[in-house]
């Protein structure tokens, strides 16, 4: 007998997919499914799966999407007392089609993004803003929430305070971390994330990411590494991105480690123009519009609202030059 069911792919690795299957009454169900849809045998179970050979290209599943799942029944069978065997080489289960994604990232290779966590360090290594800012206006770009998670804020505290003021002014939720504080409040942020939604940690290698995940949640138990005294940057210790669930809902948060990098590239990126780039500065949203100049830049022009109100310290001077730098790399790219 051929069932079919739908869930979100939370780990990849060789072409083989770890796939978390979604109940009948999922809120996740797409709409033309969610009236007719019956109750299967694998239903909320986490399974072994590999796509269907229109699905193999490399890149075509990411992890976080939700997909289609066919599966007959040499997939599973029961023990004596009825209870699941799975198949561990996603023998007679296949990925049939990817539902639409609201977002897709290319590096790292993730899909349905909600909740960025853009982590930095206030020290060891020393942050870079216009890469932390860049990372947000993309994020912002695709509708993802950035919050803003300062580590190892005890070597550096008078630094942590003053990047959390820059990005608390700017509008964002900052969380300052170090060896000898609570991580209670950033846990029970993430703890509160709606039933659904995706969240990951980024930032640069050596920032902290994975020693804070497993203080938040130590059943992770994921690898660390040190900083190398030379160039102080960490090593790569995540090496593929999974999701791991925050409750024991069929529907619940998701949490992802990511590799250590400092920029994200999504598929739409190459969509990103410098007209766009104003909007994906909250802070300056106020203020567009109210500029002398029907097309200002928001870069040197008189009358400029956005220039007023980093004057008047509505704005941080350090965002404005963020956004100065990424408006002479998209000036210089080509509509093609």
């Amino acid at each position: 007998m051929t069932y079919y069911g739908y869930g979100r792919v939370i780990k990849g690795v060789g072409g083989l997919f770890t796939v978390r299957l979604l109940t009948a009454d999922s809120a996740l169900l797409p709409p033309e499914a969610a009236a007719s849809r019956e109750e299967n045998p694998l239903d909320g179970c986490t399974v072994f799966a590999r796509g269907r050979g229109h699905l193999r290209a490399k890149g075509s599943l990411l992890v976080g999407d939700l997909v289609r799942v066919g599966y007959d029944d040499t997939a599973f069978s029961r023990t004596a007392q009825g209870e699941l065997i799975l198949s561990e080489d996603g023998g007679g289960i296949a990925i049939e089609e990817i539902l639409p994604r609201s977002c897709g990232l290319i590096r790292p290779p993730m899909a349905n993004l909600n909740y960025l966590f853009v982590t930095l360090a206030a020290a060891s290594p020393a942050p870079i803003p216009e890469t932390v800012d860049k990372l947000i206006s993309i994020a912002e770009f695709n509708h993802i929430e950035p919050v803003i998670v300062i580590t190892k804020s005890d070597l550096a505290p008078d630094a942590a305070a003053s990047l959390a003021d820059c990005y608390r002014t700017a509008g964002f939720c900052v969380f300052c971390q170090g060896l000898d504080r609570e991580t209670d409040a950033l846990k029970a942020y993430i703890l509160g994330l709606p039933n659904g939604s995706i969240a990951a940690f980024s930032g640069a290698s050596g920032v902290g990411k994975s020693t804070l995940l497993n203080r938040l949640f130590p059943s992770l138990g994921l690898e660390t590494g040190e900083i190398s005294r030379r160039i102080e940057r960490g090593k790569n210790t995540t090496r593929c991105v999974e999701l791991y669930p925050l409750s024991n809902h069929p529907d619940g948060a998701l949490l992802a480690d990511t590799p250590g990098f400092t920029m994200l590239d999504f598929e739409r990126f190459d969509f990103f123009d410098k007209e766009d780039l104003p909007t994906t500065f909250r802070e300056f949203l106020p203020y567009i519009g109210q500029c002398r100049y029907t097309k200002c830049s928001h870069t040197k022009e008189q009358g400029c609202a956005v220039l007023e109100a980093m004057s008047e310290g509505k704005i941080p001077p350090s965002r404005h030059q963020s956004f100065l730098s990424l408006y002479e790399v998209l000036k210089k790219k080509t509509k093609w």
